[in-house]
């Protein structure tokens, strides 16, 4: 048997994200990211990983699945960056 080592993101809160899925990583903030995430709820095709909390970064997959974030951008660019490394 093959064993994978899939290179997770943390995203806090005990979730995480297939680090070679993620296409984006933006702040929650700007007008178009928000649209953008008002489509995806129209569509089923979000994940709100911030557990109740602000939202703070948006992750975007290669699926087209948009991943909420209460974890600051810059951080959780840190931690791909740390995934990727490894």
């Amino acid at each position: 048997m093959t064993k994978i080592k899939a290179k997770l993101l943390n995203l806090g809160f005990d979730n995480a994200v297939m680090a070679e899925r993620v296409v984006a990583l933006t702040a929650a903030e700007p007008k178009p990211i928000k649209r953008l995430i008002n489509e995806a709820r129209r569509s089923n095709k979000i994940v709100d990983a911030t557990n109740g909390r602000k939202t703070r970064s948006v992750i975007i997959t290669d699926s087209d699945h948009i991943i909420l974030s209460s974890s600051e951008p810059r951080t959780l660019a840190q931690r791909i960056n740390g995934a990727q490394a490894s």
